[in-house]
């Protein structure tokens, strides 16, 4: 149902859809998405009790079946059982892009292997949603997903990123928003970022500034509800300011040898490594003053 119309799907043909949902406002599905919905022979979801909101808002009759983390090692067999034998599967996750942050990829690969079309029907997504309200680079922009829950693993996978060149975005749970940015801030400086909540959502924000101020904010502010997105301004193009190589070393310590650390380093910053393990060893006697 498109408003007070009723649309007949047509029939779709042998492959595995992946199709974009809503992140929010129910508003935002494509007429192409709605079509293969209400068109294909089996529509695999990540939650049905999520999907059913949204094909009841437009007055889809399917009767969608689970596919998730948790049973995919059982559902991907029988999805491709059903490709094969000459039926269309849609594929949604509860929000935004199917495969992003979800376990979809498996099925797509499988379904590859077997020889099945693959066809992407475009939507939301989170992530560009974000990066478009960041105000930060997007001529080169890098997705990292979630990141570790352990401090130390957390700020080792900042620091493998330090130096990627385009503007970094982060999913993250709103209980560890303050710790997360707290860890940024150390790892990566002064740098500017956005931090994206409840986006198309009622209570929609968007929060710009630098990791720093941002971390304050947060380090005083209630946790924040819902859904997180963080983007991260890339490096500044010069050569690294002592402080930040200082730092950098520091954290890459907490995770490796002193030798390691400094070979990591020489690999992010430019830098000679056997320069950036004397000044490691510096730090380490207190001598970096």
């Amino acid at each position: 149902m498109i408003g007070q119309t009723e649309v007949v799907a047509r029939p779709l043909e042998v492959a595995l859809y992946l199709v974009a949902t809503p992140i929010g406002n129910l508003g935002d599905i494509t007429l192409r998405a709605l079509e293969t919905l209400a068109g294909a022979d089996v529509l695999a979801c990540e939650d049905t009790r999520v999907t059913r909101i949204l094909l009841d808002r437009y007055g889809i009759r399917q009767r969608p079946t689970p596919y998730h983390e948790h049973n995919a090692t059982e559902a991907g067999p029988r999805l491709i059982e059903a490709l094969e034998a000459g039926r269309s599967v849609a594929l949604v996750s509860d929000a935004g892009t199917p495969l992003v942050s979800d376990p979809g990829y498996r099925l797509v690969e499988q379904a590859q292997e077997h020889g099945i079309r693959v066809v992407p029907i475009p939507g939301p997504s989170a992530v560009l949603a974000a990066l478009t309200a960041s105000g930060l680079p997007s001529d080169a922009f890098m997705f990292a997903g979630f990141l570790p829950v352990k401090d130390g693993q957390r700020r080792s996978r900042l620091s493998e990123l330090i130096a990627v060149p385009a503007t970094l975005i982060f999913f993250e749970s709103p209980r560890r928003l303050a710790d997360t940015l707290v860890a940024m801030a150390e790892v990566y400086g002064d740098r500017p970022a956005a931090i994206g909540r409840e986006l198309t959502k009622t209570f929609e924000e968007m929060r710009t500034g630098t990791l720093a101020a941002l971390s304050a904010h947060y380090a005083e502010a209630p946790t924040p509800k819902g859904e997180i997105v963080i983007c991260v301004g890339p490096p500044i193009a010069q050569v690294a300011e002592a402080e930040d190589v200082d730092r950098l070393l520091l954290s890459l310590a907490t995770e490796m040898p002193a030798s390691k650390a400094a070979a990591e380093a020489a690999r992010m910053t430019g830098g000679q490594k056997s320069a950036l393990y004397r000044r490691l060893l510096e730090l380490k006697e207190g001598g970096g003053g």
